[in-house]
């Protein structure tokens, strides 16, 4: 069993005047959750966080042989988030699960609050005015949650064998910072990491500074990272453990931080390698790199059932192979710059990752993205023919639930769309939406509708209603492909 001691400064600056009496501020509770059509309660109303700084200090837990209960919290943290109100507050919630908070102040006075399930409703001492940014710092303690998705899979704060790993998607960071958890209010972040020495601490963007201090049985060392492009929450990333860590840049510069486990060490380096040339190929098909550095974090087998595209370095658990890897850098474009105003968009995300599987085996001597199709729609594609059956469960754009945001229609029927668009308007004139539709919603979210809006923007003359209609929003299996 492990332990962690954290101190996560989450700062909300809204400078906002309070209700007092005739002519004050009108204000209202910001409300719980933003009506996300499989998340309703994720999220919240009445501002927009620009800016999270989290310190977190992990330490293994030395109670572990005591016959009497930890009395020492795991987890300790003092937090700084920046944002603005959309509305006059009255109050507003953060989402946050488990962990016990100790104390809070909004612009450095106490605030009242109460919790329920994953809300933490705050009252600050007068009420913020519409425009303006208020702070909010949370002293909380606690042991992260583990949480698991709708659909069976582990996320939150997972323990590993030599550490922690912090993954999001779709709703897990509320497990181990409070804050806007939904897809929809990115922001800048900085983390801290203080571990003890010996270990690493990876996390998004770039690495400021590496510092170890103290002498004797109990040294530590402090990593910090700044992610300076915005990023949504469930993008946000933590991994304490052992790893080999290699930095290089691209050709052109870039800077490339990976993190490997020891133990995937030697089955990871031929993919890995390989790193550097998947970039390149897809900065001259998707248009120049959004994030200011790559790279990625391998963990061992078993510390999480899924890779995923964490900001500027994707997290796979053991050895990517050349797909999985091109897949999650090709989210970098699509899901991590632009990124889904709703989970219902998460065909925008997992389509266009997939699609680019296919487009990288098309110029590798693999199979052409024809071919690719083809085998799908006659049912040939997977060895198991419920595996075939299940890509038209549902329509990519209308995902049945929660449970079912990242099954099959989403990837394969969501790349398909892709391809459908691709024959109708040409190579020269897809490759041209692509790029321009990640150039257009560079940084920012993007819904279903604005990108077949976009296009048929650039595509005009083109008749898209059949692929809309039948391969997007259509029940089953069209009737041709």
């Amino acid at each position: 069993m492990r332990t962690l001691t954290v101190a996560l400064s989450l700062s909300l600056t809204l400078g906002l005047t309070a209700c007092s009496g005739s002519g004050g501020v009108h204000a209202a509770s910001g409300g719980a959750g933003v009506g996300d059509p499989y998340f309703p309660k994720s999220g919240n109303g009445g501002y927009d966080v620009t800016h999270y700084d989290l310190t977190l200090a992990y330490a293994p837990d030395a109670s572990d042989t005591s016959d009497t209960p930890d009395t020492a919290p795991s987890l300790t943290a003092t937090a700084t988030v920046t944002a603005r109100a959309t509305t006059p507050l009255s109050t507003f919630d953060l989402d946050f699960q488990g962990m016990k908070v100790n104390s809070l102040t909004v612009d450095g006075k106490k605030a009242s609050w109460t919790r329920s399930g994953q809300e933490l409703k705050v009252r600050p001492s007068a009420a913020l005015r519409k425009g303006g940014t208020f702070r909010t710092t949370v002293h909380y303690s606690g042991t992260p949650e583990t949480i698991t998705d709708p659909d069976g899979s582990d996320e939150g704060w997972l323990p590993t064998a030599d550490g922690a790993l912090a993954l999001g998607e779709p709703t897990g960071s509320m497990a181990w910072f409070p804050g806007n958890d939904h897809p929809s209010d990115k922001a800048t972040y900085d983390i801290t990491i203080t571990v003890p020495k010996g270990l690493q601490a990876v996390s998004n963007g770039e690495l400021r500074s590496e510092t170890t201090t103290g002498t004797g049985a109990a040294p530590t060392t402090t990593y910090s990272w700044h992610t300076r492009q915005p990023m949504a929450t469930y993008l946000a990333t933590v991994a304490i453990g052992h790893y080999d860590i290699t930095r290089t840049t691209t050709r052109n510069g870039l800077p490339v931080y990976v993190a490997v486990d020891p133990q995937e060490a030697a089955a990871s380096r031929k993919v890995l390698g390989k790193l550097p040339e998947i970039m390149e190929w897809e900065e001259y098909n998707f248009g120049p790199y959004p994030f200011s550095s790559t790279g990625a974090i391998v963990d061992r087998g078993g510390d999480a059932g899924y890779a995923l595209e964490t900001q500027n370095r994707p997290f796979f658990p053991g050895a990517p192979d050349t797909a999985t890897l091109v897949h999650e850098l090709a989210h970098q474009w699509y899901g991590d710059s632009v990124t889904p105003k709703t989970w219902r968009d998460m065909w925008l995300n997992e389509g266009f990752a997939t699609y680019a599987e296919w487009l990288w085996a098309e110029d590798h001597d693999g199979d052409t993205a024809q071919q690719t199709f083809d085998a799908l729609y006659k049912g040939t594609y997977f060895d198991d023919k419920a595996d075939d059956d299940a890509v038209w469960a549902f329509p990519p754009a209308t995902p049945t639930s929660a449970a079912h945001i990242s099954d099959s229609p989403v990837y394969e029927r969501g790349a398909m769309v892709l391809h459908k668009i691709r024959r109708t308007v040409g190579d020269a004139r897809f490759y041209d939406i692509i790029q321009g539709w990640a150039a257009t919603h560079r940084h920012g979210n993007a819904t279903t509708a604005d990108f077949t809006a976009y296009v048929e923007k650039m595509a005009p003359g083109k008749d898209f209603t059949e692929i809309w209609k039948d391969w997007l929003y259509g029940h089953g299996k069209p009737a041709r492909p």
